[in-house]
């Protein structure tokens, strides 16, 4: 059996963050041949839903970069990869010494999820504040309110390439610490971090779904370096056009664009749909 493995932004979804209605038909007629498919994104729960919605995402999700798997039949999380204490009192020091703004994910009572920050102080960490608590529904708190026991799936910030390169290059030396980066506001010089735990990836997490499903072959979707790991794993792999050149360097092949149905029409031809 084949299990296809879809990123979200940037692969399955459009510029507008959603399915298109071309995309969704092509779900619709996988279903229809039997084709099993998931996600593996970088999104919380909830911002992963509503997105998903009305196209029966009913296998497990692999969310936050696979530091967590959502089990929608049993409305559960099954897997939680958590940073320590230690560790993530680490982190912070390491992003207060680069003069970053930290954005800390909790998965809270009731598994919902909240991130916790530093005060805003540039107009791109106030418009990503408001992407986390509009678009994404995650509730906003001061990182100063956050419990000492919290559960933190990651920390993530933006800015400035050079002050991002130093914590790439921190949580290169940290055992159980990885990070994922990318361009985030090109003509500004702007990049994003994620830190996770090293044991949260992609591949971690797609693993337990087909070693749970008992699937044979996986087919792998994505566009940027959070995904190379799932790459790594599958059978087949393939890149958008809009992807990383790293992640185009080892993919199957490069298909086409994420925001002209460039995975619903590879798999239209992949499987004859």
């Amino acid at each position: 059996m084949t299990l296809v493995v879809f990123d979200m932004d940037g692969t399955l979804l459009d510029a507008q963050s959603k399915i298109s209605p071309f995309t969704s038909e092509t779900l619709s007629l996988m279903r229809e041949s039997g084709i099993a498919y998931t996600v593996a994104t970088g999104r919380t729960l909830q911002a992963a839903l509503s997105p998903l919605e009305n196209n029966n995402f009913n296998r497990s999700l692999v969310l936050k970069n696979g530091a967590v798997i959502w089990e929608p039949t049993l409305q559960s999380y099954s897997h939680r990869h958590l940073l320590t204490p230690t560790e993530v009192g680490d982190v912070l020091g390491a992003f207060v010494s680069q003069d970053l703004t930290p954005f800390v994910f909790s998965l809270e009572d009731g598994d919902h999820h909240s991130v916790y920050h530093a005060p805003l102080r540039d107009d791109f960490e106030k418009k990503l504040a408001n992407l986390f608590e509009s678009e994404r529904e995650l509730p906003l708190k001061p990182l100063t309110t956050m419990p000492t026991n919290t559960h933190v799936i990651n920390i993530s910030a933006m800015g400035p390439l050079d002050q991002i390169e130093p914590l790439i290059e921190f949580v290169s030396h940290q055992p159980h610490l990885v990070a994922y980066s990318g361009i985030a506001i090109r003509d500004k010089g702007l990049a994003w971090l994620d830190v996770h735990h090293s044991h949260g990836s992609k591949a971690n997490g797609v693993k337990h779904v087909v070693e749970r499903g008992g699937f044979k072959e996986v087919i792998a979707f994505g566009d940027g370096d959070n995904d190379i790991s799932l790459f790594k794993f599958a059978t087949e792999s393939y890149a958008m056009d809009n992807a990383d050149e790293e992640l185009k360097d080892i993919a199957t092949q490069v298909i086409g664009h994420h925001d002209e149905d460039g995975v619903a029409r590879f798999l239209r031809d992949r499987f004859s749909l």
